[in-house]
């Protein structure tokens, strides 16, 4: 994937476009389905619903487990007032200053899409303590227009309904700018497909599962039961991190620059025989490379390297803009990067390079 023009820009705009909070994350893994089964021997999906993706090696080599989460940040119908307002229980982490304003998407058990509009307040003749203060996603309500209960509830809206924010996938002025919801981490999502479909064009040793995980958003649960299905001798978590590169910021991890390998974060640490393959492959595609140092939060790989009786695991991420909002910002090189990294990882692998990696953390070969 040498141009930018040999991106699946369709893919990366059903998955940004599909609604699919934690455990309703059904949208987007019919799309990893429907997308991956070419690319595929075998699908497979657990008790939680991720959904998990094989492709076959040329020999019994060793197991790589890929994962990225289906979920996104969204909310719930906890409530229907009398007059008609929504109320929301947020699904995942959300900050009070992105949400006024913002259209959402009520999906119905019977999937029917209705529109509405987070409350906000004017600003005329509201006390400085107001205005200062940051609103509670609790104390937020979705406005459909509609004049009662009654009309809401006509619509098919359910207390548990699914939310979403309402947005379109779109390229930016610079065109390898993508923005859109959910990229966290539906963009990862388009990574895990990408290299089965890359890895379909020659051979390699090891047999690769991606594994398209739900519920990480509300404590990484589906990359968990995923693990037992699997049961990887490797895994590599594909996940989002924070780009610093804006007016907000102090510059550091900027869009456009590559791809980021996470040493750790405040629930994983990297192997790092494995950072270190990952350093020789970066240095002979002649790619680009950032470190990730994530003090808050975690990803897949937080609870893979747990499971079983250890599973030899990092994290590669790509920054994003405005984490956790209606509208998120990437970028095409770092995606095509970390496509282009992580399929020559699977090509790569082989039992010896696994005995390396136990090595690198002290485990002496019988």
């Amino acid at each position: 994937m040498d141009h930018f023009n040999e991106m699946d820009m369709t893919l990366l705009k059903r998955l940004s476009e599909a609604d699919g909070i934690g455990g309703m994350e059904r949208e987007v893994s019919r799309i990893v389905t429907s997308y991956g089964e070419k690319y595929s021997d075998e699908i497979q999906y657990d008790h939680l619903g991720s959904v998990i993706l094989k492709r076959s090696g040329e020999q019994k080599g060793p197991k790589i487990m890929l994962s990225s989460h289906m979920d996104e940040v969204g909310f719930m119908v906890r409530s229907i007032t009398e007059e008609g307002y929504v109320n929301l229980l947020p699904v995942g982490g959300w900050w009070g200053h992105v949400m006024p304003a913002q259209e959402m998407t009520i999906t119905t058990s019977k999937g029917k899409k209705i529109i509405g509009v987070v409350g906000s307040r004017a600003p005329h003749g509201l006390p400085e303590e107001i205005k200062e203060k940051v609103m509670k996603p609790l104390d937020l309500y979705l406005d459909l227009g509609c004049p009662s209960k009654k009309v809401v509830e006509d619509l098919g809206v359910q207390i548990g309904d699914m939310i979403t924010p309402n947005v379109q996938f779109r390229e930016m002025n610079d065109t390898d700018y993508l923005m859109g919801k959910a990229w966290d981490d539906r963009c990862c999502v388009g990574v895990g497909l990408e290299v089965l479909k890359q890895l379909s064009r020659g051979t390699h040793e090891s047999t690769v599962y991606f594994a398209a995980t739900t519920q990480e958003e509300v404590g990484i649960r589906g990359a968990r039961t995923a693990v037992h299905t699997i049961k990887p001798d490797v895994a590599i978590a594909l996940d989002v991190t924070t780009a610093t590169d804006t007016p907000f910021d102090r510059a550091g991890m900027n869009l456009g620059e590559g791809v980021v390998l996470s040493i750790l974060d405040s629930l994983t640490i990297g192997n790092s025989g494995l950072v270190e393959m990952m350093e020789e492959i970066v240095k002979d595609l002649n790619l680009d490379v950032r470190y990730d140092f994530m003090t808050v939060g975690g990803t897949d790989a937080c609870n893979i390297h747990k499971m079983l009786d250890g599973v030899i695991s990092m994290t590669i991420s790509i920054p994003t803009r405005y984490m956790h909002s209606p509208r998120l910002m990437i970028h095409k090189k770092d995606y095509i990067q970390t496509i282009q990294l992580v399929t020559e990882f699977c090509r790569r692998l082989d039992w010896m390079k696994v005995d390396q990696l136990k090595a690198a953390v002290g485990i002496i070969q019988e």
